[in-house]
């Protein structure tokens, strides 16, 4: 019988030498035993990379992957991170993700690297948050020819909340638009970081990629804990995989953790036992322990991941610490639309698709709805519109599905006339006016940078979608502009906007700051005297009439015709305040009628009329899918 690891330490410390037999606890690939070496606190480096979307985050970890051989030269590939499609064909990354790194540095000692690669987009920002409490340090990238955008500035702000320090690095210098000293400056106005030491690099071509991992031995802090205390880990983040169940990630605070040991969740209260202890080297790599400051994964036979909060503090079963460790905010989904499938055969397997989706990706939530046009379906929350079509793009792709995506919509606060508060997700569900005393709308802090050119642009814009300025600064030829906006009016097409009328150099991140109170009606749309109420929506009453206009406009074009006159209207409770009528198909009846009497002309027309009448009557108007998208594709 093979001993146990304790036996096999009191055999050795009694013999002194191990019987030819006997195999060591560990193996690696080659068969050679893993020793479990005593990793010092100061050998190890946690650190994230943080910037702007496209700043070269993703291609910055390929270099320190590469240069360092973690991974062999034949399975590189680009975004070595990222493992969805998704996530490569666009180029950004969604998920956090890890990777251990082991770096002989010049001073001859070997250190053990904990990366963390975050997401750039401002949808994501959870997931930032996330990963920079799981280190001490951080990379900065700045893009040379581009310089601070806003999505920088706020990753930088989350940085230095969670006490890092910061080596900042100038990326893309072998563009031919690169200004690093511009840069340097900017990085001082606009963040107030001491930029002198920034280090040059090409994440591309691999230039300035050994003064990097240099910088992360010497500029970084180690981590700090205690190795003897009762364990404290931070839950970081989990995942579903289809072999090994709910793979958990987790930041060890002090203590050890082994194979084997039973485990308890703080929050929760679940005790498990870890049936797996591994590294991402980013493949998984089986150790025997993690120590503190390590960085590490575990599976214990959990059967999902809503069993694992995040942010949540993992102790000993028997020998627990006193104090959780203060967890993280939870994330709050701001943005709320409707999935259909557009056969409605589908909605078994639409389910399927959001459950499975469901544990890999707690962030969004869903709920059953139905709906009189488009039948069944799910009312979905997410963290902002990006988030919303990874969602949709990951049902679409991976489970084969057709969907129709209802009007995006926000959470309003109904302040009913008996005192009750109520939450409004859908604007269908809006109860009768009289009951409602008041509604409050979901306002956001808005940050826009952007080349002073196109300033002007971004003021009209600001103040179409109902804006309130409140601050205006230059860093260099930049302007900084903070709006207080509704979050209604940006969920639609705004971002869209704000990119075509600056050509794509503006930079918006936005957090919700208050709920506030405003004029708002709901506005339903009539297609043939049916309200159609995938398309109604909640507006601003001075806006109401435009946005009606504008959007029996495009119906107008977007709805074929049928052999019936079809009104199309957009209403506020019982007052119409908008209507187009599209026309019937005619069939010219008369054209036997050769000669004789004009009556018997008349009588066709009549007699097709009262036809007309009727079929309108019984008929059901048929609207396309596209009209839907189009429709909610809002303009002015």
């Amino acid at each position: 019988m093979i001993p146990t690891v304790s036996c096999d330490l009191r055999i050795l410390s009694a013999t002194s030498r191990r019987k030819p037999h006997e195999k060591p606890p560990f193996r690696d690939k080659a068969g050679q035993a893993i020793r479990a070496p005593m990793i010092t606190l100061d050998r190890i480096r946690n650190f994230s990379i943080v910037a702007h979307i496209d700043h070269g985050k993703s291609t910055l970890a390929d270099r320190l992957i590469q240069m360092t051989g973690t991974v062999a030269a034949r399975d590189m590939k680009a975004q070595m991170l990222d493992s969805m499609d998704i996530e490569r064909e666009r180029g950004i990354t969604i998920k956090a993700n890890t990777v251990r790194i082991e770096y002989p540095a010049k001073d001859g000692k070997t250190y053990i690297l904990n990366l963390i690669d975050t997401p750039g987009h401002v949808d994501f920002a959870y997931e930032v948050s996330r990963s920079m409490r799981a280190v001490e340090g951080s990379l900065l990238v700045v893009d040379a020819s581009q310089g601070v955008e806003a999505q920088t500035l706020a990753n930088v702000y989350q940085a230095l909340d969670a006490g890092h320090e910061i080596v900042p690095v100038l990326n893309k210098i072998d563009l031919p638009a690169a200004e690093p000293e511009r840069v340097k400056q900017n990085i001082e106005d606009v963040i107030g970081l001491d930029a002198s030491d920034a280090i040059p690099i090409s994440a591309k071509t691999g230039l300035g990629i050994p003064d990097v991992l240099e910088a992360i031995v010497h500029r970084l802090p180690a981590p700090k804990g205690d190795r003897n205390a009762p364990l404290k880990a931070m839950l970081v983040d989990s995942w579903y995989d289809a072999y090994l169940g709910v793979v958990v990630m987790i930041r060890i605070v002090d203590g050890v953790v082994k194979k084997g040991d039973r485990i308890k969740m703080m929050q929760t209260g679940a005790v498990y036992g870890i049936d797996k202890l591994a590294v991402l080297k980013p493949q998984m790599v089986d150790i025997p322990e993690l120590g503190p400051g390590e960085i590490g994964v575990f599976t214990a036979s959990i059967k999902q991941v809503r069993d694992t909060k995040v942010g949540d503090t993992i102790t000993h079963e028997r020998k627990p610490c006193d104090q959780p460790l203060p967890g993280f905010k939870p994330s709050v989904p701001v943005v709320f639309c409707g999935l259909f499938p557009v056969d409605a055969n589908d909605f078994e397997a639409l389910r399927d698709a959001i459950e499975k989706l469901a544990l890999n990706d707690a962030s969004f939530t869903y709920e059953m709805e139905t709906s009189a046009a488009l039948g069944f379906g799910f009312r979905m929350g997410f963290l902002g519109l990006l988030h919303l079509e990874v969602i949709r793009d990951r049902l679409e792709r991976e489970y084969d599905l057709d969907l129709i995506t209802t009007a995006p919509s926000v959470v309003f606060r109904l302040y009913m006339k008996d005192g009750e508060v109520r939450d409004l997700h859908n604007p269908a569900d809006m109860p009768d006016l009289t009951y409602v005393d008041h509604i409050e709308e979901p306002r956001i802090k808005a940050t826009i940078m952007v080349p002073d050119e196109y300033l002007g642009d971004i003021l009209k814009l600001c103040q179409d979608r109902r804006g309130i300025q409140s601050n205006l600064t230059y860093a260099g030829p930049r302007a900084m502009v903070e709006y207080d906006l509704p979050l209604a009016e940006v969920v639609f097409d705004f971002y869209d906007r704000l990119k075509s009328v600056t050509k794509g150099y503006a930079s918006f991140d936005y957090q919700i700051s208050e709920y506030r109170e405003d004029n708002l009606v709901k506005m339903s749309i009539l297609v043939n005297d049916e309200p159609v109420d995938a398309l109604s929506m909640m507006v601003h009453r001075d806006r109401a009439d435009a946005r009606g206009r504008s959007m029996v406009e495009k119906l107008k074009d977007l709805i074929p015709r049928h052999m019936f006159k079809i009104p199309i209207q957009a209403a506020i409770g019982g007052r119409v305040i908008a209507r187009e009528t599209l026309s019937a198909m005619r069939k010219d009846v008369t054209a036997k009628c050769y000669g004789g009497d004009a009556t018997r002309k008349k009588k066709l027309l009549e007699k097709q009329k009262a036809g007309k009448k009727k079929m309108r009557q019984f008929g059901k108007v048929e609207i396309p899918q596209e009209a839907f998208i189009a429709a909610l594709k809002m303009d002015g």
